[in-house]
């Protein structure tokens, strides 16, 4: 499987931004999927996930109510709606696909957000 997002870029606070994640390869073997981000000098950590039978979702704390992940099967993409957008929300931001027995991920896309 491979992965590639995109959409990042530059924004000032309150903006807003979509990510996205397009998946090829064996996809269909794909249970979940899910955007991580890492700050400088932060552990990466899961922002949103959401499952390929049933799409059900599931949020970091920080971000439930302000991002929005979706996924377009047809499409082999996955998106992340980010809103209200924050310096705090500064990072890298990676895809990355679950398997039964591996995960994959992408290169990252960056988020900048000036206040």
């Amino acid at each position: 499987v491979q992965l590639v997002e995109s959409g990042g870029g530059l924004v000032q606070a309150g903006g807003s931004l979509r990510l996205s994640c397009a998946a090829s390869g064996s996809t269909f073997s794909i249970n979940a999927m899910g955007w991580y981000r890492q700050a400088p000098g932060k552990q990466r950590e899961l922002v949103a996930a959401i499952t390929s039978v049933g799409g059900s979702t599931n949020y970091a704390g920080s971000v439930k109510g302000q991002f929005t992940i979706s996924g377009d099967n047809a499409k082999n993409t996955m998106y992340l709606q980010m809103n209200s957008l924050k310096p705090e929300d500064t990072a890298v931001y990676y895809c990355n696909a679950l398997m039964a027995t591996k995960d994959y991920w992408g290169p990252g896309t960056q988020v900048t957000v000036s206040s």
